[in-house]
């Protein structure tokens, strides 16, 4: 465990050799990136076979940092940030898998590409609250320029869109976090130490510094009607970003409210649970009736993306064990399907056919021009629909039994946003590589595209197999993190309210 802060430093360390690579060789800044991955990875998964579950956050580093505000240097671990930062290893290795192919500015690519990763790290191991910020918004600067320069459809208004979102997201999170210090006198900013400061405030105070808090985190989870920036910002980025994106960077809000805002003022936070839930719930089927409708390829999966981090929120507003040990196991495959779906659509298909339009594929026989590709989205389309034998399946079942508990109407109306995922992705699966009109099939001669790389194959099958293994063991994770739920300030949120 102690290991694991190298991830960080191995990263950033990465994200410097591709810049100065970069300019002398294209292919050296691929393979460093692909190295600092790797490495990034295989020391995660050291962490992983050594680790031992706790309801205690492990400490791996804790220095002071900014003493006279009792700011801290803080890292620690538990089974739910070692569950993300595995994640975010698996998701940093196959997004540069499939940015093989770029070739401008290819060390500027994949040093901001690595600096997002490593910021990425450093949230999901920051036992500081002021650490977590500052990490939370090192990952938000490299989103901008991977979209604005490397993006495609409305390159530029989909990185603003996206950065202005989470700029004003992390602002309402900086406002609570001080507000908490301030006023209540805090020690410093441990979120422990925060919690006993709210809780010595008035019941207003608290709801309005929970509020503050944890919709500001929302905002970068794509809570309903926070999400906009989503659609936008997944069709506007180049194929690695959106998978990073969709993979772990929504994570990071997701993950915020479970570790900072729920703990941070139970009574604050069961003064909005009923609003974060029907939000939540809005978003699911909301999201899912626009993703039926779209044209554009990537749009769909930008929609069901915001969709399936709806039910994530559902599980931490239901805030029993039951239910947010799925909403944490459906972070985990809500990043790794969705992530596959944007590699198959951005990278397989939009760069070789040029369209996204569902009305054009459906004109080309793709499961024959591109099988490898056809053969990948259908298995990433039966996960991401909850398909028993996929992740998606025990995530989304644990959230609807543990929402059940809580308040069986709000599982009853998730359910009808699994009905409704159900419908927009056999569309998209039928639609784009198996929908010929019944027009000559023109021949495979006639749409000479670019095989299926050795980079993207070895990339989707990652991914494919993951999301297979959890499907059938998905108590791997499970026995991780539900221990962690029993942590002091959990249970305080997750029993109630009462310690």
């Amino acid at each position: 465990m102690n290991l694991l802060p190298w991830t960080i430093y191995l990263t950033f360390a990465g994200a410097l050799l591709a810049l100065v690579a970069g300019p002398r060789s294209a292919t050296a800044a691929r393979v460093i990136a692909l190295v600092t991955a790797l490495a990034g990875s295989a020391v995660a998964l050291y962490a992983a076979a050594d680790f031992i579950p706790a309801s205690q956050l492990q400490t791996l580093v804790n220095a002071p940092w900014i003493s006279e505000l009792g700011i801290r240097y803080h890292l620690a671990a538990d089974g739910i940030s070692l569950t993300l930062v595995l994640l975010t290893g698996l998701a940093a290795t196959a997004g540069i898998l499939f940015s093989w192919n770029i070739e401008e500015r290819t060390g500027e690519f994949f040093a901001l590409y690595l600096a997002l990763i490593g910021g990425v790290y450093g949230v999901f191991l920051s036992a500081d609250a002021f650490l977590f910020f500052v990490f939370y918004e090192i990952a938000i600067v490299p989103k901008y320029f991977l979209i604005a320069k490397w993006g495609s459809t409305n390159r530029e208004y989909g990185a603003m869109k996206l950065a202005l979102y989470s700029f004003a997201g992390s602002g309402m999170v900086l406002a609570g976090l001080l507000w908490a210090n301030i006023v209540g006198h805090a020690q410093g900013f441990a979120v422990g130490d925060l919690a006993q400061a709210v809780a010595t405030l008035s019941l207003p105070q608290q709801i309005l510094i929970s509020g503050l808090v944890f919709f500001g985190f929302a905002t970068l989870a794509g809570l309903f009607p926070l999400h906009t920036w989503a659609p936008t910002g997944h069709v506007a980025a180049p194929t690695g970003a959106s998978m990073l994106l969709a993979g772990v960077v929504m994570k990071l809000g997701a993950y915020g409210c479970l570790r900072v805002a729920l703990p941070l003022s139970p009574a604050g936070f069961f003064f909005w649970q009923p609003w974060i839930a029907w939000l939540a719930l809005i978003g699911i089927v909301y999201a899912g009736l626009v993703a039926l409708v779209q044209d554009d390829f990537k749009f769909v999966i930008g929609y069901s993306s915001v969709s399936h981090m709806g039910f994530v929120m559902l599980g931490l507003a239901a805030a029993n064990p039951v239910a947010v040990s799925g909403a944490v196991l459906q972070m985990f495959s809500h990043g790794v399907i969705a992530g596959l779906l944007f590699a198959v659509v951005g990278r397989m298909v939009y760069e070789r056919t040029h369209t996204r339009s569902l009305a054009a594929l459906r004109k080309l026989p793709l499961y024959r021009l591109l099988p490898f590709a056809a053969f990948i989205f259908v298995l990433a389309g039966l996960a991401s629909l909850g398909m028993p034998g996929f992740s998606g399946f025990p995530a989304e079942l644990t959230i609807l039994i543990g929402t059940w508990r809580t308040r069986p109407l709000w599982a009853l109306v998730a359910a009808t946003g699994i009905l409704i995922a159900a419908a927009f992705t056999l569309r998209a699966i039928q639609v784009s590589f198996f929908g010929t009109t019944g027009e000559p099939a023109p021949a495979a001669g006639d749409h000479p595209f670019e095989p299926i790389t050795w980079p993207e194959k070895t990339g989707a099958l990652l991914l494919l197999g993951t999301t297979l293994y959890l499907g059938l063991r998905p108590d791997t994770l499970l026995a991780w993190i539900n221990p962690a739920l029993q942590s002091p300030l959990l249970q305080t949120v997750l029993k109630g309210g009462t310690p």
